[in-house]
């Protein structure tokens, strides 16, 4: 069995996710704490579905294989069934992040504005056990406000450095992992090293609000609700792992369809559920509205980077960009010009077939862009497959297409405008030029396992 988009004459894929699930159940079988097999007569294993055959040829070890199928609602259930025994010290206290485009996921399937629907998935979770909902929008203001500064200054130091440009976005998981696994060194400079909103997020968890809530990193466990199965293999990243503490950023990574398995297990309806107000980093201060970034189905890195360049670089003040699509609708370029010359071009690249053709252009020397957006989905983060799929596999356009309208009429805040995120670099980041912003809100991309002939595939 191979994949529908793979060339090769011999495929590990279906072999290795046989041995995967195999090793899980194995492992979930001989734990005698998984009572939760009780509440659950019918789980679905995680799944790790890395478009474009990104999980054959050695993209995923047995190890990482076996790992991964544990990121699923046994292991969530296994926590919260360990919050009810007695001997405490075992005890955690369990937090859930969504992603925002998880939330017009679950405001669509259940005909609710997205501010009810934030609400009632956060009092959902909390009827289970959990003690801490978060947003992780925060993490996204991060993640964009460190990618923008990385931005200029790569651009300052093109004619000094070789990879300075162009830069990609580092925030989708499935093309970092194609990327380091199949790209290798022809790529991997030029990823930006800010860390992905789901990674940020483990890091204010983990440090700032374990910080202020006085509990070791080790004894939260973090859950992150998003829209692909991609991020379960980014929560496993060894970079993302804190040996002091024997901890990961992350813990488990539940799609939103995965969270509608629960709740029909539990036979519950959002419309049924109380509303409960999300939690914020800070204390007893719970959040507001939900707000989006800039972009019509993902975080918007590409809009703000580009408003942000024209600014510091140029001088130009840019208050709505305007797309030019290239060869479909999810190849699209953005230009900037001064005086009759093109000073900036960007692009968004969404899905491997455009990936590819972007990279056969960056082998031959005939790259025009300094910024791509990049990302694995075709039409972006909220066509992520843990929640745009039937149970046949297909996509649903009909419920994709109302998450669009719904993430659209969410309000836009810009990441400069977040004043607990400029209040976070002062007191807990020690500045925002600090060793500290660096080791928290950065990571570095490597050339992992290089293959022969991986941009020969015809896609």
């Amino acid at each position: 069995m191979k994949c529908e988009n793979c060339t090769k004459k011999e495929c590990s894929k279906k072999q290795k996710n046989d041995d995967a699930q195999s090793t899980s159940v194995d492992v979930l079988s001989s734990n005698d704490d998984f009572e939760e097999k009780n509440e659950f007569f019918t789980l679905a294993n995680a799944k790790i579905l890395l478009s474009d055959c990104l999980a054959c040829d050695n993209c995923m070890t047995s190890e990482e294989g076996a790992r991964v199928f544990q990121q699923n609602q046994k292991e969530f259930f296994r926590i919260l069934n360990l919050n009810k025994k007695c001997d405490t010290s075992k005890h955690k206290v369990l937090a859930v992040s969504i992603c925002p485009q998880s939330l017009p996921y679950f405001a669509a399937k259940f005909s609710l504005s997205v501010n009810d629907a934030a609400k009632r998935l956060c009092g959902f979770l909390k009827s289970l056990g959990v003690h801490y909902v978060f947003d992780t929008t925060i993490a996204a203001d991060f993640s964009i406000l460190e990618s923008q500064r990385e931005f200029v200054q790569r651009y300052q130091r093109r004619n000094q450095e070789e990879h300075a440009l162009p830069m990609f976005a580092s925030a989708c998981p499935g093309w970092i992992r194609y990327a380091e696994r199949v790209l290798t060194n022809l790529v991997t400079p030029h990823i930006c090293t800010a860390k992905s909103p789901q990674q940020i997020m483990g890091s204010l968890v983990k440090g700032y609000f374990a910080r202020q809530q006085n509990l070791s990193p080790e004894k939260i466990f973090h859950v992150v609700v998003a829209p692909c199965y991609d991020k379960k293999l980014e929560a496993l990243r060894e970079d993302f792992y804190t040996a002091l503490y024997n901890s990961q950023e992350v813990d488990c990574v539940l799609t939103s369809g995965e969270i509608v398995q629960i709740m029909e297990q539990k036979n519950v309806s959002m419309k049924d559920v109380t509303e409960v107000a999300v939690d914020s980093l800070f204390g007893e201060i719970k959040e507001g509205d939900v707000v989006r970034h800039d972009g019509k189905r993902s975080d918007g890195y590409l809009e703000h980077i580009f408003k942000h360049a024209a600014k510091e670089l140029f001088g130009m003040d840019v208050k709505e960009i305007t797309y030019k699509a290239l060869k479909n609708k999810d190849f699209q370029e953005v230009t900037l010009e001064k005086d009759g010359e093109t000073v900036l071009r960007f692009a968004a690249a969404y899905g491997f077939r455009n990936i590819q053709n972007m990279v056969l252009k960056l082998k031959k020397g005939k790259f025009l862009y300094h910024f791509v957006e990049v990302l694995a989905c075709p039409g972006g983060c909220l066509n992520g497959k843990g929640q745009t799929q039937t149970e046949d596999g297909k996509p649903d356009k009909a419920l994709l297409s109302q998450m669009e309208d719904v993430y659209a009429a969410i309000p836009v805040r810009l990441p400069e405008a977040n004043v607990y995120v400029q209040k976070m670099y002062q007191d807990w980041l020690e500045g925002m030029d600090s060793r500290k912003v660096q080791e928290t809100l950065h990571t570095k991309y490597s050339a992992v396992n290089q293959t022969a002939s991986n941009l020969d595939i015809k896609w």
